[in-house]
């Protein structure tokens, strides 16, 4: 299972991408747990992360889904039209 920080924004966005993409690479079930349970502070880069990730996880024949996604994320993924992409675990 990957974790997502408390806190993603901008700020964060890069170094966090980078360690769940690495983490993502050891995975060895075909679906990727992407816990988001911890994340309290975060903006539309939080959605910019996961969907890479999402990205990734489908070029190696994996799907991604996302456990505790705070409401507040979730209705922001409404807004962009991606929540299907962004499945709840």
């Amino acid at each position: 299972m990957l974790v997502l920080p408390p806190e993603l924004t901008h700020r964060q966005a890069a170094a966090c991408l980078r360690l769940l993409l690495q983490g993502l690479k050891t995975e060895r079930e075909s679906q990727v747990v992407v816990d988001a349970g911890a994340l309290t502070a975060f903006d539309s880069s939080a959605l910019a992360v996961l969907l890479e990730c999402r990205r990734a996880a489908v070029l190696e024949g994996k799907g991604l889904v996302v456990k505790a996604l705070p409401p507040a994320l979730a209705s922001l993924a409404g807004l962009y039209g991606v929540q299907e992409l962004l499945p709840a675990a």
